[in-house]
């Protein structure tokens, strides 16, 4: 599989993770807890993370979770919209290696 599908992104955007496994459900729910104000991921959601993930796996996708959180908010400042690079129903070949 490369990326999501429409109905995965679909259910991202309203918050049904019920077709996710385990793992990506914990990890979408840190990338949300990660975008509240304020931010704070306790210490049984920690747990419940290192459950599926290396303290080392853990920092790279809070990174990439903060870097998109911080895009994201820079970009509002300046009202700069979407590119337009996804949509619904557009499917991008794998490259093969």
């Amino acid at each position: 599989m490369y990326g999501l599908s429409d109905d995965e992104i679909s259910a991202i955007r309203e918050g049904n993770y019920e077709h996710f496994v385990p793992s990506e459900t914990s990890l979408l729910r840190m990338a949300d807890a990660m975008s509240d104000t304020p931010s704070n991921v306790g210490d049984a959601f920690y747990r419940e993370l290192t459950s599926y993930y290396s303290p080392e796996q853990l920092m790279d996708l809070a990174a990439n979770a903060a870097l998109e959180n911080y895009r994201a908010r820079f970009n509002r400042v300046f009202d700069v919209g979407s590119d337009g690079l996804y949509r619904k129903g557009l499917h991008f070949k794998q490259q093969s290696a």
